[in-house]
Parts: C-alpha cells; sequence; structure tokens
C-alpha cells in the first residue's frame, strides 16, 4: 500500500514508518519543519520538507505523489500558530473561514481541504494499535486511596477542559487542580504545578478528546513523562485506555515501576 504521512514532532512518526515498512508500505512523507525529527528524511519512500503554513504546496505534492490517503502523526507545537510564518493564500482562506483557531478548528479546516481534493484524512494509530493503552493498572504499583482520590478529580477537570479543546492534561495535588495544559505541554505543566505544591505529591491525568475517531491530537505519552514526573514529584499517572499512545512502552513502565510511579488506564466514554 502506498499511502502519505503528515509528520510532526517525537516519536510517533519515527514508529509510524517503522511499521509501514515492517508491513511492506510505501510512504511519503510530508516533514514539518521546525518539527519532524531530520531521521524521519532516511526512513521514507520520499520525504518532503514543508512548513505549515504551505497547506497549498502540501496539496499540490499529495496529488503529484499519486496519495489518496493521508495520516498525520507526531505533535504540531500549537504556539506555531503564532510564528512569524506568512501563510500561503489556500491557508489564509481557510482561516478566514475559521470561527477560532483551536486544534480542532485548525486540523478539521485541514481535513475539510483535503477532501475537496480527493484526500481522505485517516486513523493517525492505523500502524500503532498495539502501543495504545490498556484499561486497568499498567504497573507493578497501584494507586492508593489518596491516590485514587485526586486521580477521579483530576479525570473530571481534565475531561471539561478537553471538551474546550484548550488541553489534555491537569495536574492535581489533595483534590485541587493545580496547573492545566493549554499551548506549553504535559511537561511544562508539571515543571509548573511543582513550583506551586512546596514538595507535596502531584497526580497527572491525561485524558483524550471525547470524538468517535483519533485522525489526530492523540495522547501520547513516553520515558519523557516519567522522568518529568519524578523529577516534579508526580506519583501517579491516569490515560485514556485504547485512545493513549504509549511510545516506547516496555522502557516507560521499567521508568516508571523504578521510580514508583503507578499507572492506570481508564476506559474513555466516547461520545459520538
Amino acid at each position: 500500500m502506498r499511502y502519505g504521512l503528515i509528520a510532526g514532532s517525537g516519536r510517533f512518526p519515527i514508529l509510524a514508518l517503522e511499521e509501514a515498512r515492517k508491513l511492506g508500505h510505501e510512504v511519503v512523507v510530508i516533514a514539518l519543519k521546525d518539527n519532524a525529527p531530520a531521521e524521519i528524511e532516511s526512513m521514507a519512500t520520499r520525504c518532503h520538507w514543508l512548513t505549515i503554513a504551505q497547506l497549498g504546496r502540501l496539496i499540490e505534492i499529495l496529488h503529484e505523489e499519486q496519495i489518496s490517503e493521508v495520516v498525520l502523526a507526531g505533535q504540531v507545537k500549537h504556539t506555531s500558530i503564532f510564528s512569524s510564518l506568512t501563510p500561503d493564500w489556500r491557508l489564509m482562506k481557510m482561516l478566514l473561514s475559521l470561527e477560532s483557531r483551536n486544534t480542532d478548528a485548525l486540523i478539521g479546516g485541514v481535513q475539510k481541504e483535503l477532501e475537496k481534493e480527493g484526500i481522505r484524512l485517516a486513523d493517525s494509530t492505523r500502524l500503532l494499535k498495539p502501543l495504545l493503552a490498556d484499561s486497568g493498572v499498567l504497573t507493578r504499583r497501584k494507586p492508593d486511596e489518596q491516590e485514587r482520590k485526586d486521580l477521579d478529580y483530576g479525570r473530571r477537570v481534565a475531561l471539561a477542559l478537553a471538551g474546550f479543546d484548550v488541553g489534555q492534561s491537569v495536574a492535581v495535588c489533595e483534590r485541587a487542580c493545580v496547573a492545566l495544559e493549554a499551548m506549553e505541554g504535559t511537561d511544562e505543566v508539571l515543571r509548573r504545578a511543582a513550583a506551586l505544591v512546596n514538595g507535596r505529591p502531584l497526580r497527572l491525568v491525561k485524558v483524550s478528546r471525547r470524538r468517535a475517531h483519533l485522525l489526530f491530537d492523540v495522547p501520547v505519552i513516553g520515558p519523557q513523562t516519567i522522568s518529568t514526573m519524578k523529577t516534579a514529584g508526580a506519583t501517579a499517572l491516569s490515560v485514556d485506555a485504547g485512545r493513549t499512545l504509549m511510545l516506547d512502552r516496555d522502557q516507560l513502565l521499567a521508568d516508571a515501576d523504578a521510580a514508583g510511579i503507578s499507572i492506570i488506564g481508564v476506559e474513555a466514554d466516547e461520545e459520538q
């Protein structure tokens, strides 16, 4: 099979390409400058480097490569929408049509522009289903009673936050919301929260949007998440089962066990 991959930052696009090669797929990569890892170029059938401002050129490349199905893998820095890049005419026209510029609106707008050209945006986890978090306790240690209370409270807050498409993560301490994620990312949320709690233990909750699909903006955790949690004094993590990617899963869980951090996967009640 031949398909396109729009590569953002992190390990997600690398792992997707590795799995595609195992399955014998041809993958044409559109790598986003200042986001995608450099090593992705050597792994692709062909690689084109673009900025997020070049929507028109993206569509041209997909037509030239005869791609009718494309996957978005990896994160795109939300702060990029405030960069000094000048949108091309196609992107500018799309932006002017949007009521807001949150993740749903931006990616949804790109999806519509692709569909106009006969190009389908496919499930971003299609090659990485085995990496999605399972339900239940994933580490050797279970959350204790206080951690459970914090995680349950944090989940209610995080779900409300995700409903506004603002962020995916919430840091909680003693059933109080210490920090919410916006554009800065989970690691920065933890660092900011740690500075506010004077050494008291934090809990971290990450949720996905209540969508029926996983086309984009999939929550991701990895060894770096555990490293930052350890530094910040966070002792427990709750994620959406079946909707959160666990990158470098074995290392992630080994690091969590070594640090005494508990991780649980919670079944998400999807809203259609």
